[in-house]
């Protein structure tokens, strides 16, 4: 299986280049060897490569940039996944996508199903609205796959790395309580990704959802991410979490206040229920909490 990864050096996309080579041969492509903002590039690039599958872990992700950025978000996470679905069309390749909770509301109380109707309230969630839509009208043979509340030990800043460094910074921090969601390590979803991959076919084109199990809210994360960090001994200034509203601290884009999604149609694909949160928090920690301290002894 010839697999082309666009956006390996994000945090998903870094996690899978440790998963896909399993499944079969990878071509990772990054920013600088297929740039989603030149629209007139894509499709050509990836027709001289005939992949077979196609993995779209790419997108703009700064969530309040791009309420400055509309254009620029929504070339990257609208456009380009529509131009890739043309190409996977056009060469015979199914097209993974990966998409996001923002392209919900946050009205609801219980957990978001891939059929449920979606309602972005920002910028960020209306361009990944847009890619989806793209995608399904463009490529008979896809898989969007939402997730949410995305962390890593590798690629750019998250919220776990955030909170490790203003937990080392200064003795009190305010945390919001009221926006809820499923943390999610990006292992974790590479690792889903590369489990659906065998069991692409027809019956099973369409939009999934995958998280780690459990739902928290961003204070209660902040806490349970200060606890692990305490356990691995990790250097802690941090005294006291103070949880404040969604109004006390105003954002440029308005986020879902509920945005837990709901991964039992996945679930029942894989066979198998996604790791709680708190596990994977543990492990990414740890994966970390190493990896810093071999860049220590360099």
């Amino acid at each position: 299986m010839k697999i082309l990864l666009i956006g390996s050096r994000g945090q998903v996309g870094q996690a899978l280049l440790t998963t896909l080579p399993e499944i079969g041969t990878v071509t990772a492509w990054s920013r600088a060897d297929c740039d989603l903002t030149q629209s007139a590039q894509i499709l050509p690039q990836v027709l001289a490569q005939q992949p077979d599958v196609i993995v779209n872990a790419a997108a703009y992700t700064a969530v309040d940039k791009a309420e400055q950025e509309p254009e620029l978000a929504h070339q990257i996470n609208g456009v380009a996944p529509g131009l890739l679905a043309q190409a996977a069309q056009a060469c015979g390749a199914t097209l993974v996508h990966c998409s996001t909770d923002y392209v919900f509301d946050g009205k609801h109380n219980r957990p978001y199903q891939p059929d449920s109707p979606t309602n972005p309230l920002a910028v960020y969630g209306q361009s990944k609205l847009a890619g989806e839509l793209a995608v399904r009208a463009e490529c008979d043979r896809h898989v969007i796959l939402r997730t949410a509340w995305v962390y890593g030990a590798k690629g750019p800043g998250n919220f776990v790395k955030t909170m490790l460094r203003l937990g080392a910074e200064r003795e009190t921090l305010k945390v919001v309580y009221d926006q809820v969601g499923c943390p999610t390590w990006s292992q974790d979803i590479a690792r889903a990704i590369s489990g659906l991959m065998p069991q692409l076919a027809p019956s099973t084109y369409g939009t999934y959802h995958f998280t780690n199990s459990g739902a928290i809210s961003w204070y209660d994360f902040a806490i349970a991410i200060f606890e692990e960090a305490a356990a691995l001994d990790w250097p802690m200034t941090v005294k006291t979490v103070v949880p404040i509203t969604t109004d006390q601290y105003p954002t440029p884009a308005q986020r879902p206040a509920y945005s837990v999604l709901g991964s039992e149609k996945l679930a029942a694909l894989l066979n198998q229920t996604a790791p709680h949160w708190r596990a994977s928090l543990r492990h990414m920690l740890s994966e970390l909490l190493s990896s810093e301290f071999n860049d220590d002894r360099r």
